[in-house]
């Protein structure tokens, strides 16, 4: 189950359909994309709320889609890291991995790197947080596990599936999806954490440019097929 990117406000199936032909091609395993609702016109939890619909009606409709339902696996980009991070602790049904894509998993943006990459390529601070305003609005609980996985307990993360996390070197988002891997080590959770030095936010879609992103799929895939063979 794949979730889009974003920031929870702009992308959709055609802005991602790219990433998941490739991620499906190279590990041989089928790949749901989720159109989730989006930002501001539908706030948070809606997108979360979606996307655990998803995997539900997922496993629940696995024959009609041809898939098993005891080999299933989260993943997304951005803020769909952040959404496939959410429905993991959710615990909704068993996953066998969960990919996350340089993920938004701490609404307070107080890394480090928030402040050392404030005006990085494609993704700036002050972009990031319009997004974050526009999913949250003026109510939306920041601190709660589903806007915020790196909130979770160490027990909550002690169940969790396998992982990978993937960080650009010149991301706003790098030092929180770090932190999150090594939460998930620090639990006991097998979770592969790669930073590509030199690489960019949404660096992962540039399949057809650039060789990081080639290399990141590549990672990402074997790691994939691994678990869910």
């Amino acid at each position: 189950m794949f979730f889009h990117g974003g920031g929870w406000v702009i992308g959709d199936l055609n802005s991602h359909d790219g990433v998941c032909r490739s991620l499906a091609n190279k590990s041989g395993h089928a790949v749901l994309s989720v159109d989730y609702r989006l930002a501001p016109e539908h706030i948070f939890p809606a997108a979360f709320d979606d996307c655990v619909a998803a995997v539900k009606w997922a496993s629940e409709n696995a024959q009609a889609l041809g898939i098993d339902n005891s080999r299933m696996a989260v993943g997304g980009d951005s803020a769909g890291g952040n959404l496939a991070a959410a429905v993991a602790l959710a615990e909704i049904v068993p996953l066998k991995f969960q990919m996350l894509i340089y993920p938004a998993v701490d609404m307070s943006m107080e890394s480090p790197s928030i402040n050392e990459n404030a005006n990085a390529p494609i993704l700036t601070k002050s972009v990031m947080a319009w997004f974050v305003d526009h999913y949250m609005g003026s109510e939306g609980d920041r601190g709660s596990i589903a806007a915020s996985p790196m909130l979770a307990s160490d027990e909550q993360l002690k169940r969790m599936p396998p992982a990978i996390v993937i960080t650009a070197q010149f991301d706003p988002l790098r030092d929180e999806g770090e932190a999150y891997g090594k939460r998930l080590v620090e639990n006991g959770v097998s979770a592969t954490i790669t930073r590509y030095n030199g690489a960019f936010h949404e660096f992962f879609k540039m399949i057809t440019i650039l060789d990081d992103a080639q290399s990141a799929h590549a990672q990402a895939s074997t790691l994939l097929k691994k678990y869910l063979d």
